[in-house]
């Protein structure tokens, strides 16, 4: 590998990241520029599919857009391989989502399969999806003991918990 090469596998990490910090910190103005404009989703294993980078955002929108929906997404070990104005990448995830309104939380792993498209002198997204290797969800209505102690919008990300 040239330094060159190393250097826009770089990129494409922090496009990456930023993708995940966005989603989880509901930052969809931010999200959309992440895309090119034509982009693909795939989720799921294919279950959603969504053509164009405004209906993938208005998709991740709809379903996580909740201030009581508490989302982490976590990519590690990616595979990227570079060509040019054209990249690929498989990433591992692991999830957790933790909903203080609807009273679950749900934890997974899956592996991320994306395309990249080089545009000026920036990486975007031109596909993305994953495919669970497991999933699974925990009620934690009438669960004793269990509370949300901090919430990025609800306490402004300061934990309630008092120490000494």
């Amino acid at each position: 590998m040239e330094i060159d090469e190393l250097v826009e596998i770089e990129r494409i990490k922090r496009l990456k990241y930023a993708y995940l910090r966005c989603i989880d910190q509901k930052d969809f103005g931010g999200l959309t520029e992440l895309f090119a404009p034509d982009a693909t989703a795939a989720y799921s294993g294919g279950r959603y599919v969504y053509e164009g980078r405004d209906a993938i955002v208005r998709f991740i929108e709809t379903n996580m857009g909740r201030t009581t929906m508490h989302s982490s997404h976590r990519v590690h070990h990616p595979e990227i391989d570079v060509d040019g104005d054209e990249a690929t990448g498989t990433w591992a995830l692991e999830d957790t989502i933790v909903d203080s309104e609807w009273d679950f939380v749900l934890q997974g792993a899956a592996f991320y399969e994306d395309r990249y498209v080089r545009s000026g002198n920036r990486w975007l997204i031109s596909h993305t999806g994953y495919r669970r290797t497991y999933e699974y969800l925990v009620p934690t209505a009438g669960m004793p003991g269990f509370a949300l102690t901090a919430s990025w919008w609800a306490t402004d990300g300061q934990s309630s918990l008092e120490v000494q």
